[in-house]
């Protein structure tokens, strides 16, 4: 069975809640009705309660874009899995390059996040990629083996059925350079590689992988035309309704 595609939105720092409703008055009406792929939409945690609200009743599904690996305590400023639950979100980003770059976030916490988001039942998209000097070391495979290694690290096969990677070269996000759909391929191929030697090749064969970096409506249609590409985690472009519809479209 083919694998459902996954197109999901990631506000970044952007928009108010206000914005957020304006949003989706605009993108629901594009894409009622769409079920060829799975679509997610993951705005500010300031946003979540009127994108929740907007969403409600239609398929579009509303993830955060990080969470904590505790239940609660002494946290400032951090949202719990818990809280995200009972807002009603489905889904969450974990390990995005910028909370790596920016905010010291390592394969140890992706792997306690990744951990913590399973059990309480919501769908963890783990993002991976290189940096520009670890690609032209010829090292992206060592770094994608290593952050797959250790994000997967004590995960069972059997808790791990909601999971979802997001391969996202850093090199190509928001610079405008895209990773080639074929240089895409070879990459997922290595991590669906990974996913086989810790959950068993079954598990990998269902495993949806995403590709990010600068996906836009003009080159959506040739990365998803890749077999090993299971759909897209978008940045810039799913800011605008008509430009992520578009996308949605493919």
């Amino acid at each position: 069975m083919p694998r459902k595609k996954l197109i999901t939105a990631n506000w970044k720092m952007c928009k108010t809640p206000d914005q957020t409703r304006e949003f989706f008055r605009a993108f629901l009406p594009m894409v009622t009705g769409h079920s060829r792929d799975e679509i997610a939409v993951c705005p500010p945690c300031v946003d979540l309660p009127s994108a929740l609200e907007a969403a409600k009743g239609s398929n579009i599904a509303i993830g955060a874009q990080n969470l904590h690996w505790e239940k609660e305590g002494a946290f400032t400023g951090e949202i719990s899995a818990g809280m995200l639950v009972e807002l009603g979100c489905t889904h969450v980003i974990i390990g995005h390059s910028e909370r790596r770059q920016y905010f010291a976030e390592t394969d140890d916490t992706v792997n306690r996040k990744l951990k913590t988001a399973l059990e309480a039942g919501l769908t963890p998209i783990v993002c991976v990629g290189e940096v520009l000097e670890e690609r032209e070391a010829g090292l992206t495979e060592d770094v994608l083996r290593r952050q797959c290694l250790r994000a997967f690290h004590k995960v069972s096969t059997k808790k791990a059925g909601k999971l979802v990677i997001a391969y996202e070269p850093v090199w190509a996000i928001g610079t405008g350079k895209t990773a080639t759909p074929q240089m895409a391929s070879v990459s997922h191929n290595l991590i669906r590689g990974e996913a086989a030697k810790t959950f068993g090749e079954e598990f990998a064969q269902e495993l949806r992988i995403l590709y990010g970096g600068s996906v836009k409506p003009e080159n959506v249609q040739a990365l998803m035309a890749e077999e090993e590409i299971d759909g897209a985690l978008v940045g810039g472009a799913s800011l605008d309704p008509t430009s992520f519809a578009a996308i949605v479209k493919y």
